[in-house]
């Protein structure tokens, strides 16, 4: 074989079955979803060690056949959840992780329901510059602008999705955004405003406002109601792909969480331009993003890569996840500037805080 490639320690063997995976990949995809649907997974795992064979998941799950038995217990097999001890399929630590870990099944739940399908579209999008793959869910310029208007479990897969990465993160950024204590918070881009409700929690004395688009708006104040929140949270309608509006003036601290990855550079360098303009000399910025170069776990660094495809095809067809250089940059043509060194937090994030320059 001709070596005009790096190597990279596989065998051609190896390397011809990694090929192979990623040419079946979508069948086995589907595969393990049908497995999880119909129960056969949930039945493995209860059978522990003792396995299961495709006559004992035709008998236990009634919808199926001898036939589909084998089909999906094989595919499994192929896709490396379970291992065969004479006519048992065994479960595998790839299969029990993806019925019990939250992180896979948000992944999986994310792909299935909201990327699958609009993903067929990924290369117009990167020649378009557009979201070609929205249009599986009716036309509409960005996801953001869809959100309200998507069938379930789109809708509840997008959150569950969205909720997973970012709530998680609140319990360690909250001693560090109320150090020192914030008397006003504003916040770019707040979904359904669980960070409001984090930081309400948190201090008693705290208010805040919300600035995002007016149906995450609309769902947001019913969750603030909800709460018993509504009298420290201000709602703030704003078009952020409007270069020419301004960003309300006189909070302690700007949060950012997941926001600017939603957008392509130029865009972040706006929103940051607009940010500095609102903010006084001792307010303080804070981005917190997940960048694909500062990952522990090759996993992380996987999944965030993949995650830029479904911004191509599916979010609004100009953004991705960014490597941390790509931010830092983006802060400097902002005229604004990094504060010391970045935190890692949680499983994947990194908060950046930011300052308007002394003059």
């Amino acid at each position: 074989m001709s070596r005009r490639f790096e190597d990279d320690g596989k065998s051609v063997e190896e390397a011809r079955f990694a090929a192979q995976r990623l040419a079946f990949g979508p069948l086995m995809f589907q595969a393990t979803r049908a497995l999880q649907r119909f129960g056969v997974l949930g039945l493995a795992k209860n059978r522990g060690r003792s396995g299961v064979s495709a006559v004992e998941v035709e008998a236990a799950i009634e919808p199926l056949s001898l036939y589909a038995s084998r089909q999906l217990l094989e595919a499994g097999l192929a896709a490396e959840l379970f291992v065969l001890r004479g006519e048992q399929f065994v479960l595998t630590t790839v299969g029990y992780l993806l019925l019990t870990d939250p992180m896979t099944r948000a992944n999986t739940d994310f792909v299935a329901d909201v990327c699958y399908e609009g993903m067929a579209k990924l290369g117009d999008s990167l020649l378009s510059g557009k979201p070609e793959g929205l249009s599986v869910f009716g036309e509409h310029r960005t996801v953001y602008d869809a959100l309200v208007d998507l069938p379930e479990p789109v809708r509840q897969s997008w959150f569950a999705f969205d909720h997973f990465y970012s709530s998680g993160v609140f319990a360690a950024a909250l001693p560090i955004v109320f150090d020192p204590k914030p008397k006003t918070i504003l916040e770019l881009g707040g979904n359904t405003g669980k960070w409001e409700r984090a930081c309400c929690e948190y201090d008693a004395d705290v208010q805040l406002t919300m600035l995002d688009l007016p149906g995450q708006l609309q769902t947001a104040e019913e969750n603030f109601r909800t709460w018993g929140i509504a009298d420290r949270v201000t709602s703030h309608p704003v078009d952020f792909l409007d270069p020419s509006v301004p960003f309300p003036e006189g909070h302690d601290v700007l949060w950012l969480s997941q926001f600017l990855d939603c957008f392509a550079e130029p865009v972040i360098v706006n929103i940051l331009e607009r940010c500095g303009q609102a903010m006084g000399p001792e307010s303080r910025l804070y981005i917190l993003e997940a960048y694909w170069d500062q990952q522990e776990h090759t996993a992380a660094q996987f999944c965030i890569i993949n995650l830029s495809l479904y911004f191509a095809a599916l979010a609004n067809g100009t953004s991705k996840m960014m490597h941390s250089d790509r931010m830092r940059d983006c802060i400097r043509q902002a005229g604004l500037e990094l504060v010391g060194e970045p935190t890692s937090i949680g499983m994947s994030h990194t908060l950046m805080r930011v300052r308007v320059p002394a003059s």
